[in-house]
C-alpha cells in the first residue's frame, strides 16, 4: 500500500467483494516496506536515532503506529469512493495477547464491535499486527503479524474465508526470485502451509497458518495486482487439482539461511568410552528454551550433540553453553533447505530422490531430517539458490 495505485488496488478488492454479496472485514499492515516514512523499520530507526536504548513496552507501541496509521488512509479512501467504513486498532477491535511484547500471542478476540458495525451496513478496518494486553498494554505480534490477526478474527467472526493479498500470486513451487520458473499452486494443505512457512517461506506467516489449520479457517493467498485465482488452503487433496498425491508428492521447495550448527562436546570419560551424561543432554536444551532461543536438527548421540540455531542467535547460545561450562564448537554459514508435500506420506524414494538431486549439482550434505510431510537437508550456505533449483527441477515443479 506504499502507492496512491496500489492503495486503490486494494480499495477495488474490497468494493469487488462488496459486489459479490459479501461483507468484508479489512485488515491492514503497515504502509510500505522499509525505508518508506510509515514503514516499521523506519519508525524504529527515527526513535534510536533520538536514544538508541529502546524498552520494549514502548518499542511495541512506536511499532503499532504504522498499521494504525494504514487503518486511517484505507477507511478515507473507502468513504471517498462513497463506502462508510470505519478504523479500528487492534485494542478497539479486542483482540486480546499477553504481554510478551515484540513477539505477543493472541489470547481471545471478543468480536462484538466488529459485528455491530457489520449490522449497521458499515466496513471494519482493523489494523493488523497488534493487540492489547488484559491491563491495557498495547502489543505486538511479530513479524508477519498482519496474517495472525486477519486468521484469528476469520476464525472469531466464522467467516466464509479469508483473503490474504500480497505481492505474489499465491503459494508458490520455490521463491521466484531464486527459481525462476517457480509455479502457483493451485491448492495446498493447511499442514503443508505450516510446512512451508517453518521452513522459511514467506508467504503467510507461521502463526497464522497454524490458526487456519487449527480453526479450520479456509484461506485464499492472492496477489493485490492481479485478478489471478491464487492458492486456495484447506484440509485435504481435491481430485481436480494439480497435486495429487502420489502423482506430485512434493509440492514446493523452501530454505532457511543463516544457520550456524553446535557441537556439544563430552564432559568426561568413562570405562574408555566418551560419554555424554543425560542430564547434560536435558540442561543444554532446557537452559536454550528458557531464553527462547529455537533449535533444529538436533542430533543425540551417546559421545556428541549436535543443533541447529539461527545466526542472529549464535552470540547468545555461546553465553548461555559458556556460563553453563559446557564443552563446544560452533559452525556457521549454513542453510537448511526443504522439500514439502501432504503426498509424500507412504510413498518410497522420496528422501533418495533428493540426495540424488543435491548429489548430481555437486552439493555437500552434512544432515538429513525426514518427517511425514517434510525433508530437510544441512548444506552450506553458498550451495543454498542451486540446491533450490536442483530440487525444483528433480521433482518437475516448474512443469
Amino acid at each position: 500500500m506504499a502507492t496512491a495505485e496500489r492503495r486503490e488496488q486494494v480499495i477495488d478488492k474490497i468494493i469487488n467483494a462488496i459486489n459479490q454479496g459479501y461483507k468484508p472485514v479489512i485488515v491492514v499492515s503497515a504502509i510500505g516496506r522499509k525505508g518508506a516514512p510509515y514503514a516499521t523499520d523506519t519508525l524504529i530507526n527515527f526513535a534510536q536515532d533520538v536514544y538508541e536504548a529502546i524498552d520494549p513496552r514502548a518499542k511495541d507501541l512506536l511499532m503499532s503506529c504504522g498499521e494504525v496509521i494504514s487503518t486511517v488512509i484505507i477507511t478515507q479512501a473507502l468513504r471517498r469512493r462513497g463506502y462508510d467504513a470505519e478504523p479500528l486498532t487492534g485494542a478497539q477491535a479486542s483482540i486480546i495477547t499477553d504481554e510478551n511484547f515484540g513477539d505477543t500471542r493472541i489470547k481471545e478476540i471478543n468480536a462484538r464491535r466488529i459485528l455491530d458495525i457489520l449490522e449497521d451496513n458499515k466496513i471494519p478496518v482493523v489494523a493488523g499486527f497488534q493487540g492489547v494486553s488484559e491491563s491495557g498494554e498495547i502489543t505486538t505480534l511479530g513479524r508477519g503479524g498482519s496474517d495472525t490477526t486477519a486468521c484469528a478474527l476469520g476464525a472469531a467472526l466464522h467467516a466464509e474465508m479469508v483473503e490474504i493479498y500480497t505481492d505474489v500470486e499465491g503459494v508458490m513451487t520455490a521463491d521466484p526470485r531464486i527459481v525462476p520458473n517457480a509455479k502457483t499452486l493451485k491448492h495446498v494443505t493447511y499442514n503443508e502451509v505450516c510446512e512451508l512457512a517453518y521452513q522459511g517461506a514467506r508467504v503467510l506467516h507461521p502463526r497464522a497458518a497454524e490458526i487456519a489449520m487449527r480453526e479450520r479457517v479456509p484461506v485464499i493467498v492472492r496477489s493485490t495486482f492481479s485478478d489471478a485465482q491464487g492458492t486456495v488452503i484447506s484440509d485435504a487433496f481435491k481430485q481436480d487439482d494439480i497435486e495429487i498425491k502420489g502423482d506430485r508428492p512434493v509440492s514446493g521447495v523452501t530454505s532457511r539461511s543463516n544457520m550456524a550448527l553446535f557441537k556439544i562436546l563430552p564432559q568426561q570419560e568413562v570405562e574408555e568410552h566418551i560419554l555424554l551424561e543425560s542430564a547434560s543432554v536435558l540442561g543444554c536444551f532446557r537452559e536454550l528454551a528458557s531464553e527462547g532461543i529455537s533449535v533444529d536438527f538436533i542430533n543425540v548421540r551417546p559421545d556428541l550433540i549436535t543443533f541447529m540455531v539461527n545466526k542472529d542467535v549464535v552470540e547468545e547460545a555461546c553465553g548461555l553453553l559458556t556460563a553453563q561450562e559446557y564443552k563446544y564448537e560452533v559452525f556457521q554459514d549454513f542453510a537448511k533447505i526443504s522439500v514439502v508435500g501432504a503426498g509424500m506420506t507412504g510413498v518410497p524414494g522420496i528422501m533418495a530422490r533428493v540426495v540424488d538431486a543435491l548429489t548430481e549439482a555437486g552439493i555437500a550434505i552434512y544432515q538429513t531430517t525426514d518427517s511425514h510431510t517434510t525433508i530437510s537437508c544441512l548444506i552450506k550456505i553458498e550451495d543454498e539458490s542451486k540446491g533450490l533449483q536442483a530440487l525444483h527441477d528433480k521433482f518437475s515443479l516448474g512443469d
